[in-house]
């Protein structure tokens, strides 16, 4: 099966918190990878604008991802308890008067209704599996369906509602664990063991996700089987992507893995640097609320940490490979990716498989 969305089987993974820039999605749809914008913490009249605004930057497709989200209750008590673990930091970033959020998400519904009406390309989708009359509405609409899958019986899933493509995420990819059958623990294969798995328990086109940084990791994947990849780390260094010049130092320098998993900023597990707010709060993740709750608690800490530049309270989400980024444009990377791949395949099979 061939990859027939865009010239180039690259995807710009999506990633939630200011890094996929209208700039960023439509340098990369531009350049012949298909761009992702991270719909998820976006109101819904903001989500329609970020869609327009790549819309007038790139006539090529491009991808809005948003997690499928239930409604979430606290009690009170939860609450307090868990903003009380959260007083020792707020107070060193001078955040005295904690309020409870008036809501922890967005109205995924609502969310939803603007995939409807502004229709773009392409829609995938993370945290869980829609329902086959949704995922048929959205191809009704005119948009491909990804699904993301940490597992094979999650893969399954997303087949038989009929999704179009499904996003194998192995173990080493930053960012949220998209589980939704059985508990994360079982679900952290890595991606060069889960990608055959897949491949070979779903009839529908199988993108890779994990720890892909470089054209060696796009041709593994593909000599596996999958007709795409998703790489978000890679892209986090470009000049156009969103995310704190701190941020991206950090990425630039890091050495080895540098990466750990943890529930202590969202209250969901997800992959990023090390750094003090999670080494502080680990010995507490057992109690921390579940995702939206924890992550709408911790928005502040990590807003006043970022206009601080305090680094070691912020979200650094990584994936493992974190040490192979790289500074580059975004249409430079995807041209250095399609030809570090071309080198790759070239070795094993002796020839080009994309036109030079």
């Amino acid at each position: 099966m061939a990859f027939t969305l865009t010239r180039y089987p690259i995807i710009q993974a999506p990633m939630a918190g200011g890094a996929t820039t209208p700039e960023l999605v439509a340098a990369v749809s531009n350049a012949g990878g298909l761009g992702s914008l991270a719909g998820v913490l976006l109101p819904p009249d903001q989500l329609a604008e970020e869609i327009r605004r790549i819309r007038a930057r790139t006539a090529r497709p491009f991808n809005v991802n948003l997690f499928v989200l239930k409604p979430v209750q606290a009690t009170p008590e939860d609450l307090r308890a868990a903003m009380g673990l959260l007083e020792p930091i707020r107070a060193e970033l001078g955040l005295f008067q904690a309020n409870v959020p008036s809501k922890f998400s967005q109205d995924f519904a609502a969310q939803l209704e603007v995939l409807m009406e502004e229709k773009p390309p392409v829609v995938s989708f993370h945290f869980d599996v829609l329902s086959a009359q949704v995922v048929e509405r959205l191809q009704q609409a005119g948009c491909k369906v990804i699904g993301t899958a940490t597992n094979v019986a999650e893969a399954i899933a997303w087949e038989q509602v009929g999704a179009d493509y499904v996003c194998a995420q192995g173990a080493e990819a930053g960012g949220h664990r998209g589980t939704f059958i059985g508990p994360f623990e079982h679900a952290m294969t890595g991606t060069l063991a889960l990608l055959p798995q897949v491949v070979d328990a779903v009839k529908i086109p199988v993108i890779a996700a994990g720890g892909i940084m470089d054209g060696r990791g796009i041709a593994a994947a593909l000599l596996l089987g999958a007709v795409a990849v998703q790489m978000g780390t890679a892209f986090l260094t470009c000049p156009e992507s969103g995310i704190h010049p701190l941020y991206k130092q950090a990425l630039l320098q890091a050495k080895g893995d540098p990466t750990v998993v943890t529930r202590s900023f969202s209250g969901r597990p997800a992959r990023g640097l090390r750094n003090t707010f999670i080494e502080r709060m680990q010995p507490y993740e057992a109690q921390v609320p579940p995702y939206p709750i924890q992550n709408a608690l911790t928005a502040e800490i990590r807003q006043a940490a970022a206009k601080a530049g305090r680094i070691e309270y912020m979200s650094l989400w990584a994936g493992q490979a974190a040490s192979l980024c790289r500074s580059l444009p975004a249409a430079e990377l995807i041209k250095t990716l399609v030809e570090e791949t071309q080198q790759s395949l070239q070795q094993v099979w002796g020839s080009q498989v994309w036109p030079a």
